[in-house]
C-alpha cells in the first residue's frame, strides 16, 4: 500500500499569504510539504508557481454557497487547479440543530456531488466538533452521512475536531472505512487547544494505522491557531512525520 501524501492546508499560513504570497509557498515546499490545500479562489499566478514548485492541489475548500445553484463555475475552478476535491469546509447554524437539517443537507451534497462526480470532482465534508452533538440517538455527522451516498459524498475527517468532539478518530476512520480520502491531521494539548503533529496526545500510530488499513490518500497539516511563528509549527509537524516515518 501506498503511503498517503503529506499536504498542508494553507490556512495555517493565511497572514503570510496576505502579504507575500509567492514566497509563501516556497517556504512551504523548502519545508517537505508535498501538496497544499487551499481555497476555492487563486490567481493564475499562484497556482503557476504551486506547479513550478511541485505542490499539487489536495483539495478545494469552498463553502455551502458555491455548491448552490450553478456548479459549472466550481467545477472549473477545480479543473484550472488539476484538483479532484472539492470539500465543503463549514456550515452555520442554520444548516445543523437537528437530525432533519443534518438530513436535508445530506440529501442536498447528495445531488451536488452527483454532478460534480460526472465531471471527475469528489465532494467530500470536513467536519468540525459540533458535528458531535447527539440528535435522536445519532451525532450529527452520522445523520448526514447516512443520507448521501458514498459515491456522491465522501468524508475529509479531522482528527483534532473529532477528538474535540468527544469521539475517537480511530473508530470514526473505521466506521467510513473507504469513505475518507483526506484526513486532516491535527494534534490536541492536555488543555484541549492546537498543537503540531505529535506534540500533543492523540494516538498517531493507531491513526495511522487505522488510516491507511482503509485508504486514506493524503493527509493535510492544518494548526488553526499556533503558539508562534506559523512557519515553525509547520516544520515541527513535518519533523515529527519523519521521524514516524510518514513522508514519502
Amino acid at each position: 500500500m501506498s503511503q498517503p501524501l503529506i499536504s498542508l492546508q494553507l490556512y495555517t499560513l493565511r497572514d503570510a499569504l496576505k502579504t507575500n504570497p509567492m514566497e509563501t509557498l516556497e517556504r512551504v515546499a523548502a519545508i517537505g510539504y508535498a501538496g497544499i490545500e487551499t481555497g476555492l479562489d487563486n490567481s493564475p499566478e499562484f497556482l503557476g508557481k504551486a506547479r513550478e514548485l511541485g505542490l499539487p492541489i489536495t483539495g478545494a475548500h469552498l463553502s455551502l454557497a458555491a455548491l448552490q445553484g450553478d456548479l459549472e463555475p466550481l467545477i472549473a475552478k477545480c479543473q484550472a487547479m488539476d484538483t479532484r476535491f472539492a470539500i465543503l469546509s463549514y456550515v452555520d447554524e442554520s444548516q445543523r440543530g437537528s437530525a432533519q437539517n443534518w438530513q436535508r443537507l445530506g440529501k442536498n451534497l447528495e445531488n451536488a456531488g452527483a454532478k460534480l462526480h460526472e465531471a471527475g470532482i469528489t465532494l467530500c465534508y470536513h467536519n468540525h466538533a459540533f458535528e458531535f452533538e447527539i440528535l435522536d440517538g445519532k451525532y450529527g455527522l452520522d445523520w448526514l452521512y447516512g443520507s448521501a451516498g458514498a459515491q456522491y459524498l465522501q468524508a475529509e475527517l479531522d482528527t483534532y475536531w473529532i477528538q474535540k468532539g468527544g469521539a475517537s478518530p480511530v473508530e470514526y476512520l473505521k466506521k467510513y472505512a473507504g469513505r475518507v480520502p483526506l484526513l486532516h491531521i491535527k494534534d490536541m494539548t492536555p488543555d484541549g487547544d492546537f498543537a503540531e503533529v505529535g506534540e500533543g496526545i492523540l494516538d498517531w500510530p493507531a491513526i495511522f494505522a487505522s488510516a491507511e488499513a482503509q485508504g486514506v490518500t493524503s493527509y493535510i497539516v492544518e494548526q488553526d491557531v499556533c503558539p508562534g511563528d506559523p512557519f515553525d509549527s509547520i516544520a515541527k509537524s513535518m519533523e515529527n512525520l519523519r521521524k514516524m516515518d510518514k513522508i514519502l
